[in-house]
C-alpha cells in the first residue's frame, strides 16, 4: 500500500548535503551560488511516431552508456508541460493500448521494465521473499494469493475508492505516472483492494503482490518500480469481543501461532496503547480492538518468521531477540492505522503500515457483514535487510554474478548475497535558474535523469540553493553520482551523458542552465 495514501510507510527524505570531496572523473559545473548564470540556448527536439511500446527508442546517449531512452512530456502540472504536444498518441502495456493524452508523463525507460514482472521470476529474491509471505500466512489461513494483476488501474481504484481526498499530493503528477486523464500506473497494491473484496472470491482475505510505480528521488533505495505485497484478513461483523482468540472466523492454526509469539523471545513495544486512535463510529470498541490485536499479532509472527532466519546468519554468535515495536499511523482507508518498526543494526527500521480497514470500503464492495483488516509491505525493503542486498537497482541487474546467487535455494534458506564488485564513483554537478512560474519540482529532474541515465545514476542531490534578491530568481545545484555495477565508467562515457542530461533538462523542465 501506498505512502500518503498507503499502508506501505517510506520516509520522504529533505535533500542531503553532499561533501565536495573529487570523485574519480568529477568535473563539476557552474556552482549554484554565483551571481550570473551564462545564457544556454537549446534546441527543442521532436519527438516522432504514432505510438509507443514497451522498450521503445533510445537516445544516442544512452545508447553509447547502455542506458535506456529519454522520456516523452511529463503530465500537464508538471515542468515538462510544454513538451506533452510530442508524447505519442498511445501507449501498449502488456498487449493492451491505452490513449494518451495531455496528463501522459510515463516515459519508454519505465514502460520497457514493466514486461519484467520480477515477482514472478522463479529463482528472483523478491519472488522467493513473495513465496516466503505467502506461504508463511497461508499456512495459518485460506488467504486467496493474487500476482498476475494489471499494473493499469482506473483513478477510482488508485485513489478514490480507497477514500483518498482530490487534492492529496499523491495524486501529483510530480508523484504518479499517468498513462492519460484517467488511468495511471498503479502506485500502491491497495489500488486492486475493491476489486478483490468485490469479487467475494474469498470469505477469510487476500494477498496481493504486484510491481507499483512511483515518482521519486534516486538513491541506492529508491526506484520507480517496486513491488509490494497486499494482505487483508475479513471476519464476521459482531462476534468478537475482548479475547482475540475469539474472533469468529480464526482459524486453530492462527491460535497456535498466537500462542507461539506470546511465549516466544519476540520483545514487542506498543505504543499506541498509551495513545490509542479511536475507532470508527460504526464498529464496536470490543470489535475494532479484537480485529486490531488479531492483526498486530498475526504480523508480529510473520516477521518473527521471516527474521529469524536472518538472524541464523548473523555473525554474532548470540543475536539479541528481535524487536518490534508498534506506533500509530495515519491512513486514507484504515482506522484505526499502526506502523510496524523492527530493531535492525542498532535502528528502528520502518517494515510496514497496517490497520483495520474502513467500513466504508467494505459496504461500498458489498461486504458489510464483515470487518476486516489489511497490512502493506515493500518487498525490496525487506529483501534488502534479509539477503543484505546493498542496492535496489541490483534487483533489475540480468548480470549472472547476481542471478546465480539466489538460484536452486529453498524459499526459507537462510544465506547472504555476497558482492561481486564496487567499482568507483563519477560525479557530475548541474545548476540551473529555476522557472519563474513556479512548476519545477525536484521529482522531475529525477525524472529526467533516470530517463537518460537509467541505472547508471546511483543517487540525484540537491546540493546548494541560491536566490538573487535583485533579480527574484532562484538557482539549484544538483549533484549526480554515476556509478555501474557490472563496469567502471570512463569520464568522456559519463561527460557524454551528463550533456545529454543537461540538454533534456533545459528542453523539458524550461530552466535556465547556468554554466
Amino acid at each position: 500500500m501506498r505512502r500518503l495514501a498507503p499502508l506501505c510507510v517510506r520516509t520522504v527524505r529533505a535533500a542531503r548535503a553532499v561533501s565536495g570531496s573529487t570523485a574519480p572523473c568529477a568535473r563539476a559545473s557552474a556552482a549554484g551560488t554565483g551571481p550570473v548564470p551564462r545564457s544556454v540556448t537549446q534546441s527543442a527536439r521532436a519527438s516522432g511516431g504514432a505510438s509507443a511500446s514497451v522498450g521503445a527508442g533510445a537516445s544516442a546517449a544512452a545508447a553509447s552508456a547502455s542506458a535506456p531512452a529519454p522520456a516523452p512530456a511529463s503530465a500537464p502540472a508538471s515542468a515538462s508541460a510544454s513538451a506533452a504536444s510530442s508524447a505519442p498518441n498511445s501507449l501498449a502495456i502488456l498487449g493492451t493500448r491505452f490513449p494518451t493524452d495531455a496528463s501522459t508523463n510515463v516515459s519508454p525507460a519505465i514502460l520497457a521494465r514493466i514486461p519484467r514482472r520480477l515477482h514472478l521470476l522463479q529463482s528472483h529474491p523478491l519472488a522467493i521473499l513473495k513465496r516466503r509471505v505467502c506461504n508463511f500466512l497461508s499456512a495459518h489461513a485460506p488467504f486467496l494469493c493474487l500476482d498476475h494483476l494489471p499494473p493499469a488501474v482506473s483513478l477510482h481504484a488508485n485513489f478514490d475508492s480507497l477514500l483518498i481526498p482530490s487534492d492529496h499530493v499523491s495524486r501529483a503528477p510530480t508523484d504518479t505516472y499517468y498513462i492519460n486523464a484517467t488511468t495511471v500506473l498503479r502506485t500502491h497494491t491497495s489500488a486492486h483492494q475493491s476489486h478483490v473484496l468485490s469479487s467475494k472470491a474469498s470469505d477469510a482475505g487476500y494477498l496481493v503482490t504486484a510491481d507499483v510505480y512511483r515518482r521519486d528521488e534516486v538513491d541506492t533505495s529508491h526506484y520507480p518500480v517496486f513491488h509490494q505485497m497486499e494482505g487483508i484478513r475479513l471476519f464476521p461483523r459482531h462476534c468478537t469481543n475482548d479475547n482475540t482468540a475469539s474472533i469468529a472466523g480464526t482459524t486453530p492454526a492462527e491460535h497456535a501461532l498466537f500462542e507461539r509469539i506470546s511465549k516466544s523471545s519476540v520483545r514487542v513495544q506498543d505504543t499506541t496503547l498509551d495513545d490509542p486512535e479511536p475507532q470508527q463510529s460504526v464498529h464496536t470498541c470490543e470489535e475494532s480492538d479484537a480485529v486490531a490485536r488479531h492483526l498486530k499479532r498475526t504480523l508480529e509472527g510473520l516477521v518473527h518468521h521471516l527474521f529469524a532466519a536472518h538472524a541464523a546468519t548473523s555473525s554474532s554468535s548470540s543475536s539479541p531477540p528481535l524487536q518490534i515495536r508498534w506506533i500509530r499511523g495515519s491512513f486514507p482507508f484504515t482506522q484505526p492505522s499502526y506502523e510496524m518498526e523492527v530493531m535492525f543494526n542498532g535502528k528502528w527500521l520502518e517494515l510496514l503500515g497496517c490497520g483495520v480497514i474502513k467500513q466504508q470500503i467494505l459496504d461500498a464492495s458489498g461486504n458489510s457483514d464483515k470487518v476486516g483488516w489489511a497490512f502493506g509491505i515493500g518487498l525490496e525493503r525487506i529483501a534488502m535487510v534479509l539477503y543484505d542486498i546493498p542496492d535496489i537497482r541490483l534487483f533489475w541487474s540480468t548480470d549472472r554474478r547476481f542471478l546465480s546467487q539466489f538460484e536452486g535455494k529453498s524459499d526459507d534458506a537462510a544465506f547472504k548475497f555476497v558482492p561481486y564488485s564496487k567499482y568507483p564513483a563519477c560525479y557530475k554537478d548541474i545548476s540551473f535558474w529555476l522557472p519563474v512560474d513556479g512548476s519545477f519540482h525536484d521529482n522531475d529532474m529525477f525524472e529526467v535523469v533516470r530517463d537518460v541515465a537509467g541505472d547508471l545514476a546511483e543517487d540525484v542531490a540537491l546540493i546548494d540553493t541560491f536566490s538573487n534578491k535583485k533579480t527574484g530568481k532562484t538557482s539549484k545545484c544538483f549533484r549526480i553520482n554515476f556509478r555501474s555495477m557490472d563496469r567502471n565508467l570512463v569520464n568522456e562515457e559519463v561527460d557524454v551523458i551528463q550533456d545529454a542530461i543537461r540538454d533534456e533538462v533545459a528542453r523539458r523542465l524550461r530552466v535556465e542552465l547556468r554554466g
